[in-house]
């Protein structure tokens, strides 16, 4: 399916999928988001979140997050990070539903991506999740592989990895940041 016909389909009862770190927020590459202080929007980020509010009927976050297993910060924080996070969004006229987070540091921990407990765990919250019917955006392959495990449309965002050669077996659509794949689903769904 390509980018256009997903796009003119979604409507409230679409789930979106998103990572947190190079999606939402800056990603400090080869480290971690430790304290609130560290934490920054992607430039764009509280405006597509707006506009993929009024499209989306859900929106989850699914983030790997093995600092916390590695003791480099405390699951208080990684809370706290999340729960200020979510109200600066909704402030801004966005929502997110549910933030989950995968502590493990094994790369073989059912939550892991692109293992797909926090899939299920989603789907368990909000059982009106149709995995056909939703979106996983992302900055890895192993975010791809996550959706696609579920049969989900998988955005790839280039903000830390290149640009892959499309077609590719993991990714539907190539954007550059979540604002510029939003703006894209908006002219969609008024064309549409």
């Amino acid at each position: 399916m390509g980018a256009f016909d997903i796009q003119a389909q979604v409507d409230k009862s679409w789930t979106l999928f998103l990572d947190r770190d190079g999606v939402i927020n800056d990603e400090i590459v080869g480290s971690y988001i430790t304290d609130w202080d560290e934490f920054r929007f992607c430039d764009g980020a509280l405006e597509a979140l707006k506009t993929l509010n009024e499209i989306f009927g859900n929106i989850v976050v699914v983030t790997n997050q093995r600092g916390v297993g590695r003791g480099i910060m405390s699951f208080e924080t990684l809370k706290d990070i999340s729960s200020r996070m979510t109200t600066e969004i909704e402030v801004n006229g966005g929502r997110i539903d549910k933030v989950y987070a995968c502590t493990a540091v094994a790369d073989t921990d059912h939550n892991r991506k692109p293992n797909t407990g926090m899939a299920i765990q989603a789907k368990e919250d909000f059982p009106q999740i149709d995995f056909k019917r939703s979106v996983m955006v992302g900055n890895s392959l192993s975010d791809m592989e996550f959706g696609k495990r579920m049969a989900m449309h998988t955005v790839f965002l280039t903000t830390k990895h290149a640009a892959h050669q499309l077609p590719h077996d993991l990714i539907d659509e190539q954007c550059s940041s979540l604002l510029t794949w939003a703006k894209t689903i908006k002219v969609a769904e008024v064309v549409g």
